[in-house]
C-alpha cells in the first residue's frame, strides 16, 4: 500500500514531466490566442489590435458554416460505418476458420497505411472513372462508372478514412468478444435463444465499453482530418472540413490572425466534444 511519503516522491519524479508537457501546451495555445486578437498578415508589417475582430469575420463566413457541417458528416460518417462494420467484421474473425491468423492480419493492414499513400490508393486505383477499379466493376455489368471525388467528395473521404479506422474498431471489438464467456452463449442457446437475441441481449451489452472506446478514440483523430482532403479533393466549399479551412486561410491568403481565431473555435469544438464523450465513457465504464 502506497504510503504519504512514497505518493509525494512519486509526484516529485513526474513533476519535470508534467510541467514539460503543460509547457509543451500552453505556450502555443497562448501565441494562437495572442494572435487572434492581431490583424496579422503575411502582406502588412503592421499587425495592430482589433479584440474578437477576426473572430466575428471567421464565424460569419459563409465558409465555415459548410466546413462545420462537413466535420460533424465526417466525424458521424466514419463513426457509423466503423462501428457497425467494426462489429460485423469482429464477429466473422470470432469464428474458427481455415487460415484466421492470415486473414485477420490482412484485416488489421490498412490501419498501417499513412493517410496520405492511403488517399492516393483510392483515388488512383479505386476512384478514377477511367482506370479505377470501382469503375471497371460498374463497366462491367452495363453501368456508367462514376467520378466519386468530383460528384460526391465528401462521402468519397468518409469511405476512404472509414477504410483505415475500420481496422482499429475491429481490433478492438475482437479483443472484447474474446473476453465473451462462451458458457453465457451457451446456456442461452440451451434456453431456446436464436442468434440475433444473443447478439443484441448479450454480445453488444458485453461490447459496450469498447464501442464507447473506440468511438471516443476516433473522434479525437477524425476531427482533424487533413491529409485526405488535401490529397483527394484538394478541398472546396463540398468536402472542406475545419482543419482544412483553417489551413487553406493560412496557406493560400496569409491571414495569420483569422487562422488563429479559426484555431481557437476548433479547439473550443474539439472539447466540447472530448467533454461530451469523456462522460459518456465514465457512465459505460462505472456500469
Amino acid at each position: 500500500m502506497a504510503t504519504t511519503n512514497t505518493k509525494s516522491t512519486a509526484r516529485l519524479m513526474m513533476a519535470p514531466s508534467v510541467i514539460v508537457l503543460f509547457i509543451w501546451m500552453l505556450v502555443p495555445l497562448a501565441l494562437t490566442l495572442w494572435f487572434s486578437t492581431l490583424r496579422y498578415t503575411f502582406y502588412d508589417p503592421a499587425t495592430p489590435f482589433v479584440g474578437i475582430e477576426n473572430y466575428t469575420y471567421f464565424l460569419t463566413d459563409p465558409r465555415f458554416i459548410s466546413a462545420f457541417q462537413n466535420t460533424l458528416i465526417l466525424v458521424a460518417g466514419v463513426l457509423a460505418i466503423t462501428v457497425i462494420g467494426g462489429t460485423f467484421v469482429a464477429l466473422l474473425l470470432d469464428q474458427e476458420f481455415f487460415g484466421q491468423s492470415q486473414v485477420r492480419l490482412l484485416v488489421l493492414a490498412p490501419f498501417f497505411v499513412m493517410p496520405t499513400v492511403a488517399a492516393l490508393v483510392w483515388k488512383n486505383m479505386m476512384m478514377n472513372p477511367v482506370y479505377g477499379v470501382i469503375g471497371w466493376l460498374l463497366q462491367s455489368v452495363g453501368l456508367q462508372p462514376i467520378n466519386w471525388l468530383t460528384d460526391y467528395p465528401l462521402f468519397s473521404i468518409i469511405v476512404i478514412v472509414a477504410w483505415m479506422w475500420l481496422p482499429f474498431a475491429t481490433l478492438i471489438f475482437l479483443t472484447s468478444l474474446q473476453s465473451l464467456a462462451e458458457d453465457q452463449k451457451e446456456a442461452a442457446e440451451m434456453d431456446g435463444a436464436g442468434i440475433l437475441s444473443i447478439f443484441f441481449y448479450i454480445t453488444l451489452p458485453h461490447m459496450k465499453r469498447a464501442i464507447t472506446v473506440v468511438i471516443l478514440i476516433q473522434t479525437i483523430f477524425l476531427l482533424s482530418v487533413y491529409a485526405e482532403i488535401f490529397v483527394t479533393t484538394g478541398g472546396g466549399v463540398a468536402s472542406s472540413n475545419l482543419p482544412f479551412l483553417i489551413a487553406s486561410i493560412i496557406s493560400l491568403e496569409g491571414d495569420v490572425g483569422t487562422a488563429s481565431a479559426g484555431g481557437i473555435v476548433a479547439v473550443v469544438v474539439a472539447n466540447i466534444v472530448s467533454i461530451f464523450l469523456v462522460r459518456l465513457v465514465g457512465k459505460n465504464l462505472e456500469a
